[in-house]
């Protein structure tokens, strides 16, 4: 149960990073500087909010089902989902605190950036997923 838990967790989460680089960014692209600006601020609060917690608690299932089970590959699924926290304040939050403090000539610039950057958030929900997957199917 742990694991299929783990699976459930690490595909909320993938689909919800997938959604912001197929559906909200392009849109966001879409608007004005300003306008892609003002909309990126509240949208990054809300999918922060959603995202880390999804990515920890997938983690530590993961990690549980590894433990409970001695499959390796619920280990990996777990240290993949694991991973987006650091990736994520090491990679994508120097261009988070840019957008947050200022707008400027190169806003545009550092939105396209932080889309490209979010993109390997979606990879690493996409591979614990599939990995996640693979465990499970391997436990039935």
């Amino acid at each position: 149960m742990l694991g299929l838990l783990a699976l459930v967790s690490a595909s909320i989460f993938f689909g919800a990073a997938v959604y912001v680089n197929i559906a909200e960014q392009p849109a966001r692209l879409a608007l004005d500087d300003a306008g892609a600006l003002a909309q990126w601020r509240p949208a990054y609060k809300r999918g922060f909010a959603m995202q880390a917690p999804l990515a920890a608690l997938s983690a530590l299932l993961g990690a549980a089902a590894w433990w409970t089970t001695g499959d390796l590959l619920w280990a990996l699924g777990a240290v993949l989902m694991l991973l987006n926290w650091p990736y994520t304040l090491i990679a994508i939050m120097p261009t988070n605190r840019q957008l947050e403090t200022t707008a400027s000539a190169r806003t545009r610039d550092h939105l396209v950036r932080w889309g490209r950057l979010h993109g390997v958030r979606s990879a690493l929900g996409a591979a614990a997923t599939a990995i996640y997957l693979i465990a499970a199917a391997r436990a039935v």
